[in-house]
């Protein structure tokens, strides 16, 4: 992992067409922007975890197929 000290204002390039900039440093935070090209996606890492983990938990649910479909019937 590469680990760059930056200032307020100040950015990282990657590659080309990605750059990451500070914009505010705060007692406990760095706000950070980002500028990519609108075809990548740019996610927040732990909001991603925890879709995943929503998903995992909702395939190991238990459902009655059965059950469910007398409800859709009516």
């Amino acid at each position: 992992m590469l680990v760059l000290s930056r200032k307020k204002d100040e950015a990282i390039l990657i590659g080309d067409d990605i750059e990451i900039i500070v914009t505010e440093i705060a007692e406990d935070k760095v706000k950070i922007g980002v500028r990519a090209p609108k075809n990548m996606k740019v996610l927040r890492k732990e909001l991603l975890e925890q879709v995943k983990e929503e998903n995992i938990h909702s395939a190991e649910s238990k459902v009655d197929l059965e059950a469910l479909a007398k409800v859709m019937k009516k």
